[in-house]
């Protein structure tokens, strides 16, 4: 065995105290987003991580993790933990670092937060949005609605204008006439689905100057893809396991560059 040299002792202390090493490991990291199906502010990051990704190595995609996958929502669920983080979705998360972002953010929010920088949470609004009256909703209900919202602006004034719309803005938004059916659960039996999505297309009918409604049939899809509600676990603790799902697409994307790189096929 060759004895180790000055030269290489000094080598070794160096790389333990250089800050570049360390911070090259923290880079060659993944980033992820954790998505969900059905989530509005998700589909409105969809097209900023797209893009992000484009002008980006492979190496250094955002990871796309939907939380339909019972692997991302363990691998979600262990961020969370790990970082002490209580986050829905969309959620931009740094696995190395727990640098990250909860809920939606324009595209140079979220290049900052890939060049490793802080992202402070933005003001939070205290108190939900009063609930819009329906479209045919009497005088006096609407009345009540319009005080309702103005205090609630007034108790919201630290909330950025664009987090705000005037009274007559939030009234000229699309508004039901009819209070929609409580929607489908997953647990509920072909029988009750199906007199859900006939109650649906009744209610669809009457509020067909909505935008964006879906059929029956589309909501149905995906209430029947999702795992069921109190499904027991696998025998099998796969936790730690789960964690490296997203690792490894990072890692087999480096190994393709290191075996291109040696001409091996």
């Amino acid at each position: 065995m060759a004895k180790e040299t000055d030269k290489d002792v000094k080598k070794s202390q160096v790389e333990e105290v250089n800050p570049e090493v360390i911070e090259d490991e923290d880079a060659d990291s993944p980033w992820y987003y954790f998505y969900s199906q059905g989530c509005g502010w998700c589909k409105r990051s969809e097209p900023i991580v797209d893009e992000l990704n484009k002008n980006r190595a492979e190496g250094e995609q955002i990871l796309k993790l939907d939380l339909a996958d019972p692997d991302n929502r363990a691998l979600n669920e262990e961020l969370k933990a790990e970082y002490g983080v209580q986050c829905g979705t969309p959620w931009f998360i740094n696995e190395a670092t727990g640098k990250g972002i909860c809920g939606f953010r324009e595209k140079d929010i979220i290049q900052k937060w890939l060049d490793g920088e802080e992202i402070p949470a933005p003001p939070r609004p205290k108190g939900p949005i009063p609930k819009l009256p329906l479209l045919e909703a009497p005088e006096k209900e609407v009345n009540k609605w319009k005080k309702d919202y103005e205090k609630w602006l007034k108790d919201n004034e630290h909330l950025p204008d664009n987090q705000k719309k005037s009274v007559d803005d939030m009234l000229a938004m699309p508004r039901p006439k009819t209070e929609p059916p409580t929607p489908p659960r997953p647990n509920m039996s072909d029988e009750e689905l199906d007199k859900w999505a006939i109650e649906y297309d009744e209610w669809a009918k009457v509020n067909n100057h909505l935008p964006n409604l879906q059929p029956s049939k589309v909501i149905l899809q995906r209430i029947k893809g999702q795992p069921q509600q109190g499904a027991p676990a696998p025998a099998v603790d796969n936790t730690k396991l789960n964690t490296m799902d997203a690792k490894i697409q990072a890692l087999e994307v480096k190994i393709d560059k290191i075996m291109n790189h040696f001409g091996v096929k």
